[in-house]
């Protein structure tokens, strides 16, 4: 090492030094934290050559420090036109889940306990009833997710056995997790029938043999096979099912709770209740998609089948805490009380395209008040319904519409701003789709475009 680099070394500044270069407020863990990866980078940077100043270091931890305040969860107005949006939390919860959210944390609460007896419940009791008297099923069981739905279904159904399912429907969800390594990790060996595109019955007839523990159908909820297709109907499966004294397992993915006949985004999505009386003897799904509340996979079947499921060790590992129940109870009792418009799923994809269509106007109108030099318009669009659900049915929309040659830069500044904005960017165009902001948003959704706008005129 030469003289100069030894005494850029000597001349790194302290951890206090660097701390009094960040911005006030910061917690101080984390300056400290920041201000110490710094100057190790700044020390590395030395020894390789590279000249650097103090300030150069105070610069990299205000960095670091942004880095981490960003990683946080926070609020965002989601502007995709994504109503489950899957990285943005999927379904909003509405203010009675919240209240009710709210009530279980700050309280003890019957999670696990009869006040007619005083003794000991079963975690989940208030979710069975709600859900027996909506979909008709004998039994219910709630645990963390649907993925966890699937491992516990599989392994306390059919451990060490062959499960038979159509190669068309070895589905990937998000984050790589794909059915058979749910499988592979419940012990079960997937015996898969049929092509990707066609699978009939007598496929799963000729597959069926003494190791065969259950049929399992999966709903491609997150895509969608057309053209020269077919598929085994899920009552066929159940009867087949039935005939060869082994359970037919349905996991529809989105949770479709209640039909809504009038909206054509949903069609090819099976209702919960459709597909028992289908025949199917345990169906699952998620609690967070198309029921519109908080992350949950609901167990639905016949009773034996249930009690195998809630004795298995697994059972207590994927169970949820009581802040996740107390949500999914004001939600299904949304239901219960004929009013899942409450839910702001329903609320949100309620609104016609012509509602917001002049929202959007409306909105315009505010933002080119003045001279500018980036068009901005109102336009209609296609929102999705996301997070695995109806794919390619699309949700007329409307959305705000920044015509700029630096889509990408604005884009970002509006997810770097205050609220962070999330947009989509198509044709090079920033598309702020107000099918998933809520109108209580629209007043915090223009001044961050303000801010945007005014940083791309300078």
């Amino acid at each position: 090492m030469t003289d100069p680099e030894r005494n850029r070394l000597r001349d790194l500044p302290s951890v206090d030094f660097v701390l009094g270069h960040l911005t006030k407020g910061v917690p101080h863990e984390m300056g400290v934290d920041a201000a110490r990866r710094a100057i190790d980078e700044a020390r590395a940077l030395i020894e390789s050559g590279a000249e650097v100043t103090r300030d150069d270091v105070a610069r990299r931890a205000r960095e670091f420090v942004d880095g981490a305040l960003n990683a946080r969860l926070q609020p965002v107005i989601n502007a995709t036109g994504v109503l489950l949006h899957t990285n943005l939390g999927r379904a909003p919860l509405g203010q009675r889940q919240i209240d009710a959210v709210v009530a279980a944390a700050t309280s003890y609460g019957t999670l696990e306990y009869e006040l007619a007896s005083g003794t000991r419940g079963r975690r989940g009791t208030h979710i069975r009833n709600l859900v027996r008297a909506l979909t008709g099923a004998e039994d219910a069981f709630v645990v963390n997710n649907n993925a966890g739905a699937t491992l516990l279904v599989l392994a306390g159904l059919c451990g060490g056995r062959e499960v038979v399912v159509s190669r068309g429907e070895l589905v990937e969800i998000g984050g790589e997790f794909r059915i058979p390594d749910i499988a592979a990790a419940a012990g079960v060996t997937l015996r898969e029938v049929g092509t990707t595109n066609r699978t009939r019955l007598a496929d799963y007839e000729r597959a069926i043999r003494p190791e065969t523990a259950a049929l399992l159908k999966v709903h491609p909820s997150n895509y969608r096979i057309v053209g020269f297709t077919a598929e085994a109907s899920a009552r066929e499966l159940a009867r087949l099912a039935r005939a060869r004294g082994i359970p037919f397992v349905h996991d529809i993915g989105s949770g479709l709770l209640r039909p809504w006949r009038d909206r054509p985004w949903l069609t090819g999505e099976p209702p919960v209740s459709e597909t028992l009386r289908n025949g199917a003897d345990v169906v699952l799904f998620s609690g967070d998609k198309l029921l519109g509340g908080p992350q949950a996979g609901i167990i639905l079947g016949r009773s034996k089948i249930i009690d195998v499921l809630a004795r298995h060790p697994l059972a207590r590992a994927l169970r949820p805490d009581k802040m996740t129940l107390a949500a999914l109870e004001a939600t299904l009792t949304a239901y219960a009380e004929d009013e899942p418009e409450r839910l702001p799923l329903w609320r949100l994809a309620a609104v016609s395209q012509k509602e917001l269509l002049a929202r959007a106007e409306r909105l315009c109108e505010r933002l080119t008040e003045g001279a500018s030099d980036v068009e901005i318009s109102a336009e209609e669009t296609e929102a999705a319904a996301g997070g695995g659900s109806s794919p390619a049915r699309p949700l007329p929309s409307a959305a705000i519409v920044v015509a700029t040659d630096e889509a990408d830069e604005f884009a970002a500044r509006l997810r770097m701003g205050s609220p962070p904005v999330v947009a989509r960017i198509a044709d090079d165009r920033v598309l702020l789709d107000l099918r998933t902001v809520f109108p209580e948003q629209d007043d915090p959704l223009v001044d961050a475009l303000r801010s945007a706008l005014a940083a791309t005129r300078r």
